[in-house]
């Protein structure tokens, strides 16, 4: 492979707009008028000058994801303000105190700064009946409910103060939350549509034995992304002490969610498995940087109770 075409494939990998390269090394330059190399003399390519190759991004290579705004190292990506909650957004730079300039500023990012830690525990919802034919019909089965048994033994284990579970309105969430939530006492329930099953996205690669139609992702896409938007941020400003939560819903809600909070490709949900009953535990730090603690955790079950229906 030429150098150059090294050059074009890097310059895809990032698929911003056009890349600056540096071009030492490069090799032996076309004289003039001698018509050059096709690949970099392509329609719209800028000439090389100083000692600088600008390439533009190939006409193949894909748009960088919506939420995406600016390179960090290592070839990443990563937006700072991915929740629309870093200081600087909110605050109007505009406004200025004559008097007191940059102190002034300081003041206020201070106050719109989060301080406090957000722990995010993500349940799938246990074993169910798959013979149902609507969702009331669907509920737990025996060794489901034996599953949300060590759920919440799991859970109450681990010693934390939770603050809320927050569960999808469907039977088989509501059911699993009911038993977690025995284990967990003094714990507020709430329910919500917008962790209901669906297909978040079309997944890449796609697969063959699931096939929704397009117009639920159009559907299902939006609500499940409003409630990535809706319960996935770092902690308000007010928040003093870190927080323990728990959502208790679905395989594709929580596959989606975990892409989104780390900022992969979120058509990539479906490479990822779940079992039923496991916990997966996000970590959203004041300065909005987001960790996976765990994925799909079910080590505290016994082999015999571990199930992915």
């Amino acid at each position: 492979m030429s150098f150059r075409r090294a050059l074009a494939l890097a310059a895809c990998g990032l698929a911003g707009g056009s890349v600056l390269f540096s071009a030492v090394g490069v090799g032996k330059q076309p004289a003039h008028g001698a018509g050059g190399d096709a690949e970099t003399r392509s329609a719209g390519a800028a000439p090389a000058a100083a000692g600088l190759l600008l390439l533009p991004p190939p006409a193949s290579c894909p748009a960088a994801p919506g939420w995406v705004e600016r390179p960090a190292g290592g070839g990443g990506y990563w937006d700072s303000n991915w929740d629309r909650r870093e200081p600087l957004a909110l605050i109007n730079r505009k406004k200025k105190n004559e008097e007191t300039g940059e102190e002034e500023l300081a003041s206020r990012l201070d106050h719109c700064k989060a301080k406090a830690t957000r722990h995010i525990f993500l349940i799938r919802h246990s074993q169910y009946n798959l013979d149902g034919q609507i969702d009331k019909d669907r509920i737990l089965t025996q060794l489901g409910r034996e599953q949300a048994e060590l759920t919440g033994r799991r859970l109450a284990s681990l010693g934390l103060k939770f603050d809320r579970i927050i569960h999808s309105s469907m039977t088989r969430a509501t059911e699993t939350t009911d038993i977690i939530s025995k284990h967990l006492p003094g714990v507020k329930k709430v329910s919500t549509d917008l962790l209901r099953e669906g297909a978040p996205i079309e997944p890449v690669p796609p697969v063959s034995h699931w096939k929704p139609e397009a117009v639920q992702y159009y559907e299902d896409g939006a609500r499940i992304e409003a409630a990535f938007r809706n319960y996935i941020h770092r902690a308000d400003a007010k928040q003093e002490e870190d927080s323990y939560e728990i959502f208790v819903c679905h395989a594709n809600v929580i596959r989606y969610i975990v892409c989104r909070a780390l900022q992969f490709p979120p058509e990539g949900w479906l490479r990822m498995s779940l079992n039923n009953g496991s916990i997966t535990h996000l970590v959203i730090r004041p300065s909005g940087r987001v960790a996976l603690r765990t994925l799909g955790d079910t080590g505290f079950m016994p082999p015999d109770k571990i199930t992915r229906t």
